[in-house]
């Protein structure tokens, strides 16, 4: 299959999850407008993506969503299992643990990891949650493909080394700090506190712009 260059593969994610709430809430057929609006690109942009399958919409009731979710996941090659662990069951942890619980079938967090004796031993959100010490033993026993890490930030790079290590292809990171990994490993940095950061500088820019009108 051809590469799906990165922004690409945003974006059709981004489809699937607006896809899926349109079928929660009953939907059966999507129009190429809806999907641009909810996802923030130009119609133009959703036509030049929708070339990409093979769908017979019409303009009447638009795109079958049921069809188009197939098409998407054969492109993402998302069809199958795809196992994960999480590293750090505090308030953030336990937040995507109760979010991935029956919610995303063809994505599992098949365990998770802390070094609280509180929290080791037992069940958040239907998974089993060990010490940090079996990480490497259980992932690679797992064959877990994806690490998701809430660790403090002092222990970010630590945990990522040790994911490495047990085969993990592709690291989420929620902590703090900038972790390295090597070629071959997928890195996805994602910094809450200066996402929010960043919302208020815009915030206070635009607040000032409308008291100077």
């Amino acid at each position: 299959m051809t590469r799906i260059p990165q922004r690409t593969v945003e974006r059709f994610f981004r489809y699937c999850q607006f896809l899926h709430t349109r079928l929660e809430a009953g939907s059966e057929h999507v129009f190429s407008h809806e999907l641009a609006a909810a996802v923030g690109v130009s119609p133009e942009q959703v036509r030049r993506d929708l070339m990409n399958f093979k769908l017979k919409g019409t303009p009447q009731r638009g795109y079958p969503i049921q069809e188009f979710m197939t098409e998407l996941y054969a492109h993402l090659e998302s069809s199958s299992l795809t196992k994960m662990v999480l590293l750090g069951v505090g308030n953030l942890g336990k937040a995507i643990l109760s979010y991935f619980l029956k919610r995303r079938p063809n994505l599992s967090i098949v365990a998770a990891f802390d070094q609280d004796p509180e929290k080791t031993n037992r069940v958040y959100s239907g998974c089993q949650v060990h010490h940090i010490g079996q990480l490497e033993k259980i992932a690679s026993r797992e064959k877990a493909a994806v690490g998701i890490i809430t660790v403090p930030a002092s222990a970010a790079q630590e945990a990522a080394d040790a994911l490495v290590r047990a085969g993990v292809k592709g690291i989420v990171n929620f902590a703090p700090a900038q972790i390295k990994v090597p070629a071959g490993v997928f890195l996805d940095q994602i910094d809450i506190t200066l996402s929010i950061e960043k919302a208020a500088y815009f915030a206070r820019k635009n607040s000032l712009k409308e008291q100077l009108r």
